[in-house]
């Protein structure tokens, strides 16, 4: 609905007119917020199956025809539609250097496999084939005056193998460890090394640097090759999952013998129907002994049995978490990644929580599904969450993290609100909303496998719109299944991003866990709503009026990673054009930090920098807002920022996200492409080629 004073339909983000572009200008801008948590799926499509299409309901192919105006208005129809709802499938490749240098080789002259090895061990072919070095700029090279970033003044390039080398440029994952892991390989290997009197290229380390940095910046949570054979192989050992899964059996066997003698007999004789009920067995009619006396010896061998490794710990041996005043970083498929994290960190957020990662792929040793459970030392408060649908693939993956992470994760959360079909049809993440018993069998095994790790739960309001279920689960996974903390999101499955967050259905669902705790005299747990959250108003309002220990925050970090500072500062931020590049500075130092400073490395990370900018250029700056503070479901006209920066990082098109991470890690290889989640993104392009 508009208005003639404002032309734009209701949910229309509040922009000064000044800022405006013209109404001629203006672009429609659908966006699936359901990508937020999608999944990273590469199902083979056919190119023309369900995104593009051959034509139209006509039949019509490429061939120039001439048209009527009702076929170019149905034409325009289609093609409208087909710019709308998300890219499927997207597929990607690394990219690598033209002539492969062994990577051992690379940084220690060094190899097991010498002539045998199937990559090079020629340095000076490499060196001369190599992409010249690319600059890493520091905080003082930005500006909000174009080109942005300001680089040094380049030699032209000298003859010889090491043409490729500018020792102009600095190496950050060098200027943080004092050594580069890549060596020769990296990008920024002016950063690092050397020139010989004989022109060869020789590494250098900063042994001080290399010192500090073995405990504030490496990586936690890796698992060694053997495990992950281990695993593939099937011959990891998983005794405490093997006692459970028996208990479970012996139980059900129990049940099914009680279930068969509790059954009446029917025997028909000719015409009559005999109805008999089961004898008693022989040996109650026998008269029973007294029993004799404990003695001291009995007591003790009782009292011995109860601490049988075979009996589930007691809560109270849990680790505690003592999370009151904490912000909380939700953790989110492909964007919520270690290089995001540590930002949003920088920030403000004080829990985080790995990306989602699916049980079965754990258990058959899967490396980049292991990759997930890293941890940067200042992640102070870390956990993993895991996603599955049965206690023989959920509790024996809790074991292994508990054997092969100990240290390493604070908690483990079950995702119980995942909401995407390829999950829940396998009965995993919302699904078990509906599965009560099911579900509490899995909390029980998990948390017995886990050991004193604290075990933690996400969830939404039900699976159905209309059907919240989670008020009469919440109190069973607290009382009955001992559950460290909770997490509810304030909708259903199948409401996805369609409405808002029902606040009041999650307040009343923590009044129901904390009316059992006193029933009960159980200890108090923190329980995180989460839901539209995107401003510091919206996040004390929902602590103060619903009784939430905090917030969980998915997309209001998505679209602006210092929503922690606001959050922990109690203001909103207007921050600068010169401020938010200097975010992006950082999430691509982390990146390459993360993913490597060769050219796999450089390109993975510019891979998810446009993911992430993919987020970020839907903030609109609170200074070109009629008020504040600003709603998350709103959507933004076209408009101009109040410098030539603001307004590039408001832009929707991918190809500017590409040409934002070029300032950064260097131009594009030609054969690198990136595919935007949406549609709307690629505006024409349909490869969303830089």
């Amino acid at each position: 609905m508009t208005s003639s004073a404002n032309p734009f339909p209701v949910g229309t983000a509040p922009v000064k007119a000044e800022y405006l572009l013209p109404i001629s200008e203006q672009r429609v801008t659908e966006v699936d917020d359901d990508a937020a948590e999608g999944s990273t799926s590469n199902l083979k499509r056919q190119r023309d199956g369900d995104d593009v299409g051959d034509g139209g309901e006509d039949g019509r192919t490429s061939k120039k025809e001439k048209l009527t105006g009702a076929q170019r208005r149905k034409l325009a129809k289609e093609e409208k539609k087909k710019q709308r709802g998300s890219n499927k499938g997207r597929r990607w490749g690394k990219t690598r250097d033209e002539v492969d240098l062994c990577w051992k080789f690379a940084s220690s002259n060094s190899c097991e496999f010498g002539a045998e090895c199937r990559f090079t061990h020629d340095i000076p072919a490499y060196l001369a084939a190599k992409p010249r070095d690319i600059y890493f700029p520091s905080a003082i090279d930005l500006s909000d005056v174009a080109p942005f970033v300001r680089m040094p003044e380049r030699s032209a390039d000298a003859e010889g193998p090491e043409s490729s080398v500018d020792f102009a440029t600095r190496c950050p994952v060098f200027d943080e460890a004092g050594s580069c892991r890549l060596g020769l390989k990296c990008r920024f290997l002016g950063g690092h090394a050397q020139k010989a009197e004989d022109g060869t290229i020789i590494l250098i380390e900063d042994d001080t640097k290399k010192a500090t940095s073995l405990t504030s910046g490496t990586e936690l949570n890796f698992l060694s090759a053997q495990t992950l054979k281990s695993l593939r192989t099937k011959k990891y050992s998983f005794p405490v999952t093997d006692a459970y899964l028996e208990e479970l059996k012996n139980a059900a066997d129990e049940n099914q013998k009680k279930a068969e003698t509790s059954n009446i007999e029917v025997e028909t004789v000719d015409s009559m129907v005999v109805v008999q009920e089961p004898e008693e067995p022989e040996s109650v009619a026998e008269p029973v002994a007294p029993e004799p006396a404990p003695t001291k010896s009995s007591v003790d061998e009782a009292a011995a049995q109860v601490d049988t490794p075979d009996v589930p710990p007691r809560f109270a041996e849990k680790k505690r978490l003592i999370w009151s005043n904490k912000t909380y970083l939700a953790p989110l498929t492909t964007v919520g990644n270690l290089p995001f994290r540590r930002l949003c960190l920088d920030y403000g957020a004080d829990i985080t929580c790995g990306e989602m990662g699916l049980a079965s792929s754990f258990l058959s040793g899967s490396k980049e599904e292991w990759s997930l459970v890293r941890r940067h030392p200042s992640e102070k408060m870390f956990g993993v969450q895991l996603a599955g649908s049965k206690p023989a693939s959920l509790v024996p993956t809790a074991e292994v993290i508990a054997r092969e992470c100990a240290g390493g994760v604070d908690f483990v959360d079950l995702n119980c609100g995942c909401p995407i079909d390829l999950v829940f049809r396998t009965g995993s993440g919302s699904a078990l909303l509906d599965a009560a018993g099911k579900l509490g069998k899995i909390l029980i095994g998990m948390n017995r496998a886990l050991g004193d790790i604290p075990m933690t739960v996400k969830l939404r309001t039900g699976v159905k719109e209309g059907k919240n279920t989670s008020h009469k689960l919440m109190p069973r996974i607290s009382a009955e299944w001992n559950v460290s903390a909770m997490t509810l999101h304030g909708r259903t499955r199948q409401q996805r991003y369609s409405k808002l967050a029902d606040w009041d259905y999650v307040k009343q669902c923590v009044e129901a866990v904390r009316a059992r705790e006193a029933d009960e005299d159980l200890p108090r747990i923190p329980i995180f709503g989460g839901g539209d959250c995107f401003s510091s108003q919206d996040y004390w309002s929902a602590v103060e009026n619903t009784g939430v220990d905090g917030v969980m925050v998915a997309r209001g970090a998505l679209i602006k990673p210092w929503i922690f500072t606001e959050i922990k500062e109690h203001r909103e931020w207007d921050i600068t054009s010169k401020e938010r590049l200097e975010l992006i500075r950082k999430y691509a130092e982390y990146g390459l930090d993360h993913f490597g400073t060769d050219t796999a490395g450089v390109n993975t990370t510019r891979r998810y920098l446009c993911e992430a900018l993919s987020f970020q250029y839907r903030y609109v700056p609170l200074g070109l807002l009629e008020h504040i503070p600003a709603r998350i479901n709103d959507r933004a006209p076209l408009f101009r920022g109040r410098d030539d920066l603001e307004t590039l990082l408001a832009s929707g098109d991918s190809r500017d996200w590409v040409k934002i991470s070029e300032m950064f890690l260097g131009p594009a290889p030609e054969s690198w492409t990136f595919t935007p989640k949406h549609k709307s993104n690629a505006y024409g392009n349909e490869e969303g080629q830089g």
